[in-house]
């Protein structure tokens, strides 16, 4: 007898539909799984047959062949489990097959017959809402990331003998309610880390600032010690907190990979992802046989922290220049071809030479001219191009680490910063753009046009500073966040040599 069942598999961040159709006839006892299922689906089989047996349930075993459609499209994954389980025992009409439309079904089972959590369950929860059915059942331990999607009626379940209980009317599921968003500070408090921690170090500070305000991208060059790695681990602290939508976004790709920690149904707190230097391409920028998300999309509407930013492979390094631009990365497999969101905003440190010392009044360089060369070629123009603020961090004063007094605290940096981001909303609006970082074309003309002295003064830039075109509009877009930030309408000499002084590594550090 045959029966369907519906579920869903996930093909990057989105999910589609999966018909599994489980049909027994006559003849020798036999398992059939088709449809390019991959090996994991393959183990199912010992999975479902021992989950049914000591759940209390059987079925018979004749020949069985479960096919699961579109049959063009690889399966993989354990969530195929509780469908295929539902499918065989409304085979053998231990529960109603005519119910069973109404709902999308995945869970892993084990051997006991527990439903255990599966990888992305936000994606199919978001995927069903578009759909006409819109009840689903899954395992219990995902039930917060999918009751967050209004329009839908979730239910969770802990044991298949719940799922078959709920189909023969014995004991119905009840539909989870709603969750309501809740933001970082309602979920997790106040951070731990705050910028009034950090002495001196006045400039990098307000180049922190420009940069959240604006999304901007940085980099910091100074000798150990300097606090780099301390500034970047508090730019979350002042950057805004996540919408609705961008904590959707972000689950989602956490929700693929299995990184939901489980404090509560969505990613709230802007990523920072910090991947050490000895990081792959794959790991970088997400790969493998099927294609994973990698650090760019785990950093999706947060921070890319690279330290020692010379260390990584410069092929590594040379990723980075696609989905900076573009705000997504694309893998091509044989297989398929996936594009994962990369919208983050990229801050990295590194020293001025090898040794660190170079220029410094206290250490002597002892790298040789070679030495200092490989280590600045390492890296290249264009990633550099793609840097709007480029500032030195020198070494901090003693005076100023004696200082009893605090700095200015985090929450007075993100009010200035929530003001600047409040007038790029209504700049934009109508738009996808959030910030001015990501202005082109047309938007960057008529949001970043200058008087006669600003044109003078660019030119003079450009000209000195051998800066390219891309370098010239990243210079608008930093000026535009400045005057944003005093609150000034029209961009003035003063933002616009603010903008250029933070290019100023263009000609000091250029390669």
């Amino acid at each position: 007898m045959l029966s369907k069942v519906y579920s869903a598999g996930l093909l990057g961040i989105d999910a589609y539909l999966v018909d599994v159709e489980v049909d027994i006839a006559q003849g020798l006892a036999q398992w059939n799984t088709v449809g390019l299922p991959e090996s994991s689906v393959k183990e199912s089989r010992d999975r479902v047959i021992a989950a049914i047996r000591n759940s209390g349930y059987s079925f018979e075993r004749k020949r069985i062949t479960i096919n699961l459609a579109p049959a063009d499209v690889k399966k993989e994954g354990t969530a195929f489990d509780l469908p295929i389980a539902i499918g065989l025992l409304a085979s053998s009409e231990l529960i109603p097959r005519e119910p069973l439309g109404e709902y999308l079904i995945l869970g892993e089972l084990s051997l006991h017959g527990e439903v255990k959590p599966i990888h992305g369950a936000l994606p199919i929860a978001l995927f069903i809402k578009k759909s006409r059915r819109k009840k689903i059942i899954l395992p219990e331990k995902n039930l917060p990331e999918a009751a967050v999607v209004k329009g839908i009626s979730v239910f969770g379940v802990r044991h298949l003998s719940d799922v078959v209980q709920h189909f023969t009317a014995e004991r119905p599921l009840v539909p989870s309610p709603l969750l309501p968003f809740l933001t970082d500070a309602t979920i997790s408090g106040s951070s731990s880390l705050d910028f009034s921690e950090i002495k001196g170090q006045a400039q990098a500070k307000r180049a922190m600032e420009v940069a959240a305000a604006g999304g901007h991208n940085l980099l910091m060059i100074g000798p150990p010690g300097s606090g780099k790695t301390m500034l970047s681990q508090r730019l979350p602290t002042i950057l805004p907190e996540m919408s609705f939508e961008e904590a959707l976004e972000t689950t989602k790709i956490y929700s693929v990979v299995g990184l939901l920690n489980g404090q509560g149904p969505l990613v709230t707190r802007r990523p920072f992802r910090s991947p050490h230097h000895t990081i792959s391409n794959a790991g970088l920028a997400g790969g493998g046989t099927h294609p994973r998300p990698g650090e760019v999309s785990l950093a999706h509407n947060g921070v890319l922290f690279l330290d020692e930013l010379p260390e990584f492979q410069k092929n590594v390094l040379e990723i980075l220049r696609q989905p900076v631009e573009s705000g997504s990365v694309t893998i091509a497999r044989a297989l398929s071809t996936i594009t994962y969101p990369a919208r983050f905003m990229l801050v990295a440190a590194m020293n001025p030479c090898r040794c660190g010392f170079l220029g410094s009044v206290h250490r002597e360089c002892v790298c040789t001219p070679g030495q200092l060369h490989l280590y600045r070629n390492r890296l290249s123009g264009p990633l550099l191009d793609r840097i709007d603020i480029q500032i030195d961090v020198p070494p901090v004063k003693y005076t100023e680490l004696i200082e009893m007094k605090e700095g200015e605290p985090s929450e007075k940096i993100r009010g200035r910063v929530l003001k600047a981001r409040a007038i790029q909303k209504n700049r934009f609006k109508g738009t996808k753009l959030h910030s001015n970082s990501r202005m082109i074309g047309r938007l960057l003309r008529k949001f970043c046009s200058v008087d006669r002295k600003g044109a003078e003064l660019l030119e003079q830039a450009v000209t000195k500073l051998s800066l390219s075109a891309r370098a010239y509009d990243r210079i608008l877009k930093v000026a535009r966040t400045i005057a944003d930030l005093e609150g000034s309408d029209s961009l003035q000499p003063a933002h616009l040599a603010e903008a250029i002084h933070y290019r100023s590594l263009d000609r000091n550090f250029g390669v």
